[in-house]
């Protein structure tokens, strides 16, 4: 099978390892700097890095002439004349079982909503983005102290092992497809910094764990406190209990607790309660 790999991310590079070690890579379409071009580097697999599809680029890819192209968490829309270049499909790895959480950021989504079972979808890519018919799916449930981190690494070897199974069973001609359930799509929106803030007097509990676990790495939670002294300082909350003053290493909390005596009342009362 000749088959053409977008993505550029830490996580994507897992799938591109497992179809690169299964099936084997025609070339890789990543973005400059990526985890993607280096592994192309050190594979010898032919590779282009760029931040936009453009005419050139895409006569690039069709000189390939490639079975399949598969996408997983690459970042750039694909144009509808670079989706019809294959001999059999364009694929994409999604990590929500669709048509739940399409979109960018379906792995933080389940996480923010309590969701004990995420999953992977692997789809025929059409100009509705995240919208094609489904080929396969598997369930993975998510673990109490699952963060968004550690889920994309799991989804992503799911995903991987997926689409491996999905492209031998379209080369030998085997393959059905489902139609996505329109009445039941639920969408997601790219995370933005401030979206990462909390209120330290308005947040319960159970939303504060959620959401320290869904925005890791990114965006980070944090607010703004006053600590020893009169200067207000950023604080970010991360996973198992740990916090990190702005120009300071991460600590435990009880420790943030001994080292800040005077910090402000609500974020002492905070730490405490969480």
């Amino acid at each position: 099978m000749k088959i053409v790999f977008f993505g550029s991310s830490k996580y994507s590079l897992i799938g591109a390892r497992t179809v690169h070690e299964q099936l084997g890579l025609l070339l890789v379409v990543t973005v400059p700097g990526s985890p993607l071009e280096e592994f192309a580097v050190e594979r010898n697999i032919p590779y282009i890095a760029t931040d936009r599809l453009t005419d050139e680029i895409i006569a690039e890819i069709a000189k390939a002439e490639p079975d399949f192209l598969v996408v997983e968490d690459y970042g750039l829309i694909l144009p509808d004349k670079l989706l019809k270049l294959p001999k059999f499909v364009s694929l994409n790895v999604h990590h929500s079982l669709l048509p739940k959480y399409r979109g960018p950021s379906p792995a933080p989504a389940a996480i923010l909503s309590g969701d004990k079972v995420s999953g992977v979808s692997i789809i025929e890519m059409s100009n509705i983005v995240d919208g094609g018919d489904i080929y396969a799916q598997t369930e993975y449930v998510l673990k109490k102290d699952e963060t968004t981190d550690s889920l994309l690494r799991e989804l992503n070897k799911l995903g991987g092992e997926l689409v491996v199974s999905v492209v031998r069973t379209i080369g030998k001609g085997k393959a059905t497809k489902i139609k996505q359930d329109e009445t039941k799509t639920t969408s997601t929106k790219f995370m933005q910094k401030s979206d990462g803030f909390v209120d330290l007097t308005k947040t319960l509990p159970e939303e504060f764990d959620r959401k320290v676990r869904a925005y890791f790495p990114w965006p980070g939670v944090w607010t703004k406190a006053v600590l020893n002294g009169n200067e207000e300082k950023i604080v970010k909350f991360l996973p198992e209990k740990r916090i990190q003053v702005e120009g300071k290493k991460e600590m435990r909390y009880k420790d943030f607790l001994n080292g800040y005596p005077t910090a402000d009342k609500r974020l002492v009362a905070f730490l405490r309660k969480n």
